[in-house]
């Protein structure tokens, strides 16, 4: 499955990894050694994320109901807490740098493919 911009129709990545059950959630990026460029980590439900135990920076969206950008942290560092996203629904952990590779901003509506 594909995560796509649907509003300015650029791909964010080609593979996109489904974390919807306790476990996987609970598991997330911890402990791996990196993400591919082209991967991201769909993790549902989902109102904020930690990057502890993590070995490198990602890029964070947050989505409402209607896969609707409400927030983007970029280049969140191993170690952190983001921020807790009340309407969130779900998020999408990305490589560092792919939001602004992608012209990916807050408002966009995004689509899994």
């Amino acid at each position: 499955m594909l995560l796509k911009n649907k509003t300015n129709n650029n791909i964010i990545v080609q593979n996109v990894i489904v974390a919807n059950s306790f476990f996987k959630r609970l598991r997330g990026l911890m402990f791996t050694k990196e993400l591919s460029p082209q991967s991201g980590l769909y993790i549902s439900p989902c109102s904020g994320i930690h990057t502890y135990f993590m070995n490198y920076t990602i890029d964070v969206l947050y989505l409402d109901i209607n896969n609707t950008i409400l927030a983007i942290d970029e280049n969140m560092t191993p170690g952190r807490v983001g921020k807790f996203r009340k309407s969130s629904v779900a998020v999408v952990e990305l490589t560092s740098g792919k939001v602004k590779e992608t012209q990916t901003k807050v408002g966009q509506v995004v689509e899994f493919v």
